[in-house]
């Protein structure tokens, strides 16, 4: 008698963020977002070694052997190898806006808020940086910092990592510029700077922040996270508009609107795309109906994952 057929696992990378969020818990949906995302993960050249042991991880083909538990080997009969807190390829911080813009969806029933997307985004991005080896830390800012984690490579710290994107909720105001500078005392040495916002905020301060960043020589990467419903003005004949930080309104006809609208649009990411691209930084703009493993992707193609 044959053996059962087993349905095919999910394809994270093909289904919309609203339908990955009703399948599991944060943790199995990044795994299974990692699991949909492409193979062939870089495996820098630098090792690096300290006395403070970490943990042993399952040998992986290209590991020195220098590194081989041979004592847990005759116990276990397998492959282990040391990894020490000093053995990662990289230390990265993603900075994340948890303003209260970022609490925002334009249609509840096909696209999540930007701060739900986001935290499932960053906690898939901390997980495949930690397979890799790499040391990953988190800020989380509103109007003020809210949240540090100093990057760790080990991999009980996702699951920290994990806690503290969960417990994320969307504050008040935005202010970028404070949190980029609490990058500097997480990042000791050149390392990898993930900026995760709507941009809605003070544009020259933040670029100010994060020039200040490469000029350490830290690789920066922005990602501009925006609702599919921002990107071009549409509703009714007539709609009020709120301001979700400021409590401002406008009321206007969209239709009359759409098209300068859209010229705004069009300017602000070319100027930000610009602005990075002129000081050797990276910029994807993402909208929140973008297939998770596709945006990781995007990450990847700029050469930091």
């Amino acid at each position: 008698m044959s053996a059962p057929v087993r349905p095919p696992r999910p394809r994270f990378d093909l289904l919309n963020p609203r339908e990955a969020a009703q399948l599991a818990g944060l943790e199995l949906l990044a795994e299974g977002i990692v699991e949909g995302f492409l193979h062939g993960l870089h495996r820098s050249p630098r090792r690096g070694f300290s006395v403070e042991f970490a943990e042993h991880r399952m040998y992986q083909p290209g590991d020195e052997l220098r590194y081989i538990d041979w004592k847990l080997l005759g116990r276990k009969d397998r492959l282990y190898v040391k990894q020490y807190e000093e053995e990662t390829n990289l230390r990265a911080v993603m900075v994340l806006d948890t303003s209260r813009s970022m609490a925002w969806t334009g249609d509840p029933e096909k696209t999540l808020p930007k701060i739900e997307y986001v935290r499932r985004l960053a906690a898939a991005l901390a997980l495949l940086l930690i397979r890799q080896r790499d040391a990953t830390g988190l800020i989380a800012f509103d109007d003020q910092v809210r949240t540090v984690v100093p990057p760790r490579a080990r991999t009980a710290h996702w699951h920290h990592l994990l806690a503290t994107l969960a417990g994320l909720t969307p504050g008040e105001g935005t202010a970028a510029e404070p949190a980029l500078r609490r990058v500097v005392d997480l990042l000791r040495r050149r390392g990898l700077v993930v900026f995760v916002s709507d941009l809605l905020l003070d544009r020259d301060l933040a670029l100010l922040a994060l020039k200040f960043l490469r000029h350490r020589g830290h690789e920066v990467l922005v990602l501009h996270v925006m609702d599919p419903a921002e990107v071009s003005l549409s509703g009714p004949a007539e709609a009020r508009f709120l301001d979700p930080e400021t409590g401002d309104s406008v009321t206007l006809r969209p239709k009359d609107w759409a098209s300068a609208y859209d010229q705004t649009v069009t300017g602000i990411v070319s100027d930000w795309r610009r602005a990075c691209r002129q000081q050797g930084m990276h910029y994807h703009r993402i909208t929140t109906d973008t297939p998770f493993a596709l945006a990781l992707r995007r990450i990847a193609s700029a050469g930091l994952a």
